[in-house]
């Protein structure tokens, strides 16, 4: 039986070539799409544990776009992965730069470009200015990438466009992380990231040059979804139509920035925006039905990454031994200040001496100083209200594709601002 199953698999594939090839020929008339795949390995369950069985299969005669090198992946480890790479290879292309990201639940906590750090921000990172300076920019743009919400990547999926080097395993080292998707690896990578996780910590190493076709197809509810697949690199030629008034403002790091936050919002789930500062998001709102709500979650967590910088939230201190994660969630805390009585009692046991509060002034005052952060729209900004919340968030800089009636009313809204604003073209919604 066994056989008789390889013999007639391999003569239906032919069959199937064939087809397509004849059917290709008719363009949209054709009648019939033949598709036929290669079970590559099983996944202990879907999305959940109750949904067996569940597996990988390649399309028969093509390879699988990575390859494992350690570990067991899941179902939601390997749409992570798939997105994460795309996007951190779209930004090294368009940018120049090596560039990271950290994944969760198919949509992106964080992604950056290798850019320096400040001093303030080092100490944010936890990381001394000395050894800042020693980073490689593989190792840069993913503690970048990781820091820009790092309560949100806890247990991430990274990926990283460039050959994973120590420097770059030994930051991952240090964090709770599921695995990596990156084009290679040194063997001092290799071994660091081994033992990560009880061994367990998967590795995977993309395909070189993977070609994944132009049609893209998705069943759902048996139904056959097909399209082209999102192939458009934004990049600075999307950047050049500015519609505000002070054309001039948008130099080349604003022009980055742009495109990190619409490369990253192009892998997140729609509706979405993001904003980016210095080469790294700093707040990513995936998955709203209402546009301004998105520009609203995002927004809080713009306002987190700033004040993490503020004196007193660097200034905590913490008790020896008290965990890198438990430190990260305790300084979020603190700033949303929100505690329920118990959890407040919880919170300052980590501490050598309880913190005097963080006031609602005292933020407030901080991010006055906020400004030259940049947003992006997966699609355009209907109503000037998206732009009235920006710029409660440091705001200077807006790229959206455009298109609305209500254009003229955005444009306005941003000059009131002193926003610059560009159009792209491009509509980047992602389901």
């Amino acid at each position: 039986k066994q056989c008789a199953a390889r013999a007639f698999s391999l003569s239906a594939s032919y069959d199937s070539a064939i087809a397509n090839w004849f059917t290709n020929q008719l363009g949209e008339e054709k009648p019939v799409t033949t598709r036929v795949y290669k079970p590559e390995f099983p996944l202990k369950y879907g999305c959940n544990p109750h949904q067996k069985p569940a597996g990988i299969s390649s399309v028969l005669n093509s390879k699988l776009p990575f390859d494992v090198i350690n570990g067991v992946p899941g179902y939601i480890n390997l749409l992570d992965a798939a997105n994460a790479w795309q996007l951190v290879k779209e930004l090294r292309e368009a940018t120049g730069l090596a560039s990271a990201a950290s994944f969760k639940h198919v949509s992106p906590a964080g992604a950056a470009v290798a850019v320096p750090l400040s001093d303030v921000e080092c100490a944010a990172y936890e990381v001394t200015p000395e050894a800042a300076k020693e980073l490689t920019p593989v190792a840069l743009a993913y503690l970048r990438a990781r820091n820009a919400d790092p309560m949100c990547s806890f247990g991430d999926f990274a990926a990283v466009s460039d050959v994973v080097d120590e420097a770059t395993a030994l930051i991952l080292k240090k964090e709770v992380s599921d695995g990596i998707i990156a084009p290679g690896y040194t063997a001092e990578a290799i071994e660091i990231l081994k033992k990560k996780k009880g061994g367990k910590f998967i590795i995977l190493e993309a395909t070189k040059d993977y070609d994944p076709g132009e049609i893209e197809y998705r069943e759902v509810y048996g139904m056959t979804f097909s399209q082209k697949r999102n192939d458009k690199i934004i990049s600075k030629e999307h950047m050049k139509e500015v519609v505000t008034a002070d054309k001039d403002v948008v130099t080349d790091a604003v022009v980055r920035d742009m495109i990190v936050a619409s490369i990253c919002i192009k892998y997140t789930q729609s509706n979405s925006v993001g904003f980016a500062k210095d080469g790294m998001m700093v707040g990513v709102g995936a998955g709203q039905q209402s546009r301004v709500d998105c520009v609203k979650l995002a927004g809080r967590k713009v306002d987190t990454w700033y004040i993490r910088q503020h004196p007193k939230v660097l200034g905590l201190k913490f008790k020896a031994g008290t965990k890198r994660q438990d430190r990260v969630n305790a300084r979020v805390r603190y700033i949303e200040g929100d505690f329920t009585a118990e959890e407040k009692t919880r919170w300052e046991a980590q501490f050598e001496e309880i913190p005097e509060p963080l006031t609602s002034s005292e933020k407030e005052e901080f991010m006055k100083a906020a400004s030259g952060v940049t947003i992006s729209s997966d699609a355009f900004f209907p109503f000037r209200d998206s732009i009235d919340h920006a710029s409660k968030h440091g705001v200077s800089f807006v790229v959206q594709p455009g298109g609305s009636v209500q254009d003229t009313q955005v444009t306005s809204a941003c000059e009131e601002y002193s926003m610059a604003m560009c159009f792209t073209g491009v509509r980047l919604f992602h389901h």
